[in-house]
Order: structure tokens, then sequence, then C-alpha cells
């Protein structure tokens, strides 16, 4: 467990120290979120976040894995070497559309890219667990179903990144969420990545909460989405758990039903399901009279109770 705490403190400090620092940057390299008719945010604000959440895992990952290895933890470097590559490349993308704005079709492209990376480093959904017939193998499904996986969470946090705080205290909880699993069916791998990754959130909420100072930026929202994805597919779905599927779905649950209904919205109405709107879960909680901290607050108990739900179906194995 020394591991995983050490993992988790250096991910917390890290970001706390560097978020002022890529904070004050941001200006000149012109990564700052304007107000819109769409945005709640009244003033600019630096959009640069992800840079210290990115490092401050890196880093985090890295020493947990050093660690692990002298203390005897046998954990697996090859899965979460592809979600480190992956998910830089993600990153990557996502800050050059902070300061760059650019095209959908392109991130999209990029975004493919970084899953088909993880996916060649093992990061695989590659069976799903049934109360029936035990273990179903998908064969030539499993690939196109993983990326569709990776890239729809990737942009499903980026979607529900509306709100100062939103996105990233709902990562913290359902990475805390998944931690919790992925410790209980010894998938150490992805508890190391879990735990990095809930440090990161909980270190930068400090800056993003209600007023925030700091936004995650793309950069930032897709590189939660993208590495809390990854690490469910080694945590769950890669385990005998007769729940497998139904857990991640269900602890990140406030995203997927948030992107989902937001496609099925703008294809009904004959819009590209790319384009922005302002009908998402905390648009309409701020429209029925709540404030921005309360309407955060809101989202945060249902991802709290979707959670401790799955909590409570992964441990009755």
């Amino acid at each position: 467990m020394l591991t995983f705490l050490l993992t988790f403190l250096i991910a917390f400090v890290l970001t706390i120290l560097l978020t002022p620092m890529v904070r004050s940057f941001a200006p000149e390299i012109g990564a700052v979120d304007k107000p819109s008719s769409r945005k709640v945010h009244q003033t600019v604000i630096p959009r640069t976040g992800g840079i210290a959440i990115y490092f401050s895992f890196l880093v985090a990952v890295l020493f947990g894995l050093l660690i692990g290895q002298v203390s005897g933890t046998v954990i697996n470097p090859r899965p979460i070497l592809g979600i480190l590559f992956g998910g830089s490349i993600v990153m990557i993308v996502g800050l050059l559309d902070d300061i760059y704005q650019l095209r959908p079709l392109f991130k999209l492209l990029v975004q493919l890219l970084g899953a088909g990376i993880a996916i060649y480093f093992g990061v695989e959904i590659s069976f799903v667990s049934n109360p029936f017939n035990g273990l179903m193998p998908l064969g030539l499904v499993a690939i196109p179903l993983t990326l569709l996986w990776l890239v729809g969470m990737t942009n499903a946090v980026n979607l529900i990144d509306g709100l100062d705080g939103l996105a990233t205290g709902v990562t913290a909880i359902s990475a805390g969420t998944l931690f919790i699993v992925a410790l209980r069916t010894h998938q150490l791998g992805a508890a190391l990545i879990m735990l990095a990754l809930c440090g990161t959130a909980l270190g930068f909420l400090r800056y993003n909460f209600n007023p925030a100072s700091i936004f995650l930026g793309d950069s930032g929202s897709y590189f939660f989405g993208f590495t809390l994805a990854a690490a469910a597919v080694i945590g769950v779905f890669k385990t005998t758990l007769v729940v497998a599927l139904i857990v991640p779905i269900l602890i990140l649950g406030v995203p997927i039903f948030d992107t989902t209904f937001a496609i099925l919205r703008r294809i009904k109405n004959k819009k590209n399901p790319f384009t922005a709107d302002n009908k998402h879960i905390h648009h309409l909680l701020l429209r029925a009279g709540l404030n921005q901290k309360e309407a955060v607050m809101s989202i945060y108990l249902a991802c709290l109770i979707l959670s401790a739900i799955a909590l409570i179906m992964a441990l009755q194995r």
C-alpha cells in the first residue's frame, strides 16, 4: 500500500505546485477561455490546467512503478506505457486545440491514433463476462469496441467540462471508485493509474472549483477522459467480474449519459453531433434556478450515488 500512497501524494502535491506556474504563462501562448453566450464565466480564464495535470500524473506514475519494483509489487508496465503514450498524444492535441481551435475531424483522428497506440500495448476489451456462460470472447469486435470506448469517454469528459470544477470533481470520484474496484480484483497497474489520476484531480480542484482561476482546457479534459477509460479497460473489463460490463458504465455514468443524450438531441434536431450547444445537464440545472456551486454539487451527488451502486455490485463477487 506504500506504493499507492506515495503515488497519490506525489500526484496531489505536484499538481498543487505546478498549476500556478502553468496558469501564469497561459496568456502568452494564447491558451485562454473567453466569455461567450454558451459559457457561464464572465472573464478571461487560463485553460492550461492539462499541462500541470499531465506532468504531475506522469511523474507520479513513473515514480510509483519505480517504488513498486523496489518493494516487490508486481505491476505489468506494458499497458501502463500504452496509456502514457496514448494519453500524451491526446493531451497534446487538446493543448493545440486550446491555442489554435483545431477542426473536429482532425482531433478525432488524433484521438483514434492515441487509442490505437494504447490498444497496441494491450489496452483492449478482448472479452466480456456474463452470469450465464462465463467469458465471451469478442474476436473481431474487440478493437472497434475499444476504440469507441476510449474515444467516446475522451470526448464525454470534455463535454461535461462546462462549470467550474465539474469535470475535475467527477474524475476524482470516478478514479477513486475505480481504484477500489481495481485493487479488489488485484489489477495493480490500473489501481496505480487511478490513484495518480485521483491525486491530480483533487490537487487541481484547489484552483478549479468555483470561482475557478484556471480551467482544464481540452488538454486536461481529454487526458482525464482517455486515462479513465483506458484504466477501466485494464482494471475492470479484463477481469472475470460478472458485472465487469456494468460497473465502469455506472461509475462513469454522468459523462456517458450526458454525451449520449447530447448526440441524440443534435441528430434529432438535424445538427452536427460535434456542434456545441447549451443543453447539457449542467446548463439545465442552471436554468432550473441553481447557482454554479449547487449545480456542480448536485452532479457530484449523482456521481457518488452511481459509484456507490457500482461498488456494491463489484464487491458482491
